[in-house]
């Protein structure tokens, strides 16, 4: 017998940090908030919430800083709306949750769907990016190109997209007994001993959140479907307008989703200082990881 249905107050998990909603773009998001000083705006990725970033929100709050990590449209307590999932309106959301909290810009610290969200609002909106951190995601146009050049290595690697393209099937792969597939993909993606139990439990509950599965899902299905559309080609335009801010980017050696040879070469789309490191013995999620050193990478790039 399956679990009761989740509902979203599951995420609204205790801690130092205080929750609330803050309406961004015509979205009611939720954050969960520490600290006081400059902003620091984490965004997390699939198949997670904010509290992915649970280690850094203790960890930069205590460096001096105001830190936020935000649930994504269609996760965790933030609203789940029918359209809206593409990068675009993504970008919209970020730069709507920074002046939404009363600020004229911010680091933008991004992981996976959020680093997506991260690259694009540095492209289009550069007078609110202070500085961008990325972690775990290549540059947009180098995660297009090596799909298409490199197809047994990161097409092989990112083989779940043609999957997600097809209607609810994927949807019912996600909730399906407890949302074990959520645990499969944490598995195949981290780095040896990820997850542990607490973090693959919270991960699959989240998930089961009425909503979620579907809105996570449209992410890729957006990603995927307007490499064929005039949306895609104008994103891809938008998107070869250089970095200007400062940028730090994070990758793991043993990432088996996007492969470090795809993440290489995203410094040639930042005009402004650029850091590259490849950081060893771990996968995909970074943040959780690697809590200490990601942590101190942030805080060391911080204060340069």
């Amino acid at each position: 017998m399956e679990a009761a249905v989740p509902e979203p107050g599951v995420v609204l998990v205790d801690g130092p940090w205080r929750h609330r909603d803050v309406s961004a773009n015509g979205t009611r998001l939720h954050v969960a908030e520490l600290g006081e000083g400059p902003l620091v705006l984490l965004l997390h990725g699939f198949p997670q919430f904010w509290w992915g970033w649970r280690h850094q929100l203790t960890g930069i709050a205590a460096a001096g800083y105001r830190v936020v990590a935000a649930d994504l449209r269609g996760y965790g307590a933030s609203d789940k709306p029918p359209r809206g999932y593409d990068a675009f309106t993504l970008s919209d959301d970020v730069a709507g949750l920074v002046r939404a909290l009363g600020e004229r810009d911010a680091v933008i610290v991004g992981h996976d769907w959020g680093g997506l969200a991260g690259w694009t609002t540095a492209a289009l909106c550069p007078r609110l990016v202070r500085g961008l951190v990325v972690l775990s995601m290549p540059h947009p146009l180098r995660t297009r190109h090596e799909m298409l050049a490199d197809l047994r290595g990161q097409g092989v690697a990112g083989r779940h997209l043609i999957t997600f393209q097809l209607p609810w099937r994927p949807e019912r792969l996600l909730v399906a007994d407890d949302a074990a597939y959520v645990g499969e993909v944490l598995r195949a993606w981290g780095g040896p001993g990820y997850p542990d139990a607490e973090t693959e439990a919270r991960y699959r509950e989240a998930i089961r959140i009425p909503g979620v599965a579907h809105s996570s899902l449209e992410y890729h299905r957006w990603v995927f479907r307007s490499l064929f559309r005039p949306d895609g080609a104008r994103f891809a335009t938008a998107l070869r307008r250089s970095v200007a801010a400062p940028t730090l980017q994070l990758h793991g050696r043993l990432d088996r989703f996007m492969l470090p040879s795809t993440a290489q070469g995203s410094g040639r789309y930042v005009s402004g200082r650029y850091e590259w490191k490849l950081l060893d013995g771990v996968g995909h999620f970074l943040p959780e990881e690697a809590p200490d050193v990601v942590t101190n990478e942030i805080l060391s790039w911080l204060t340069q």
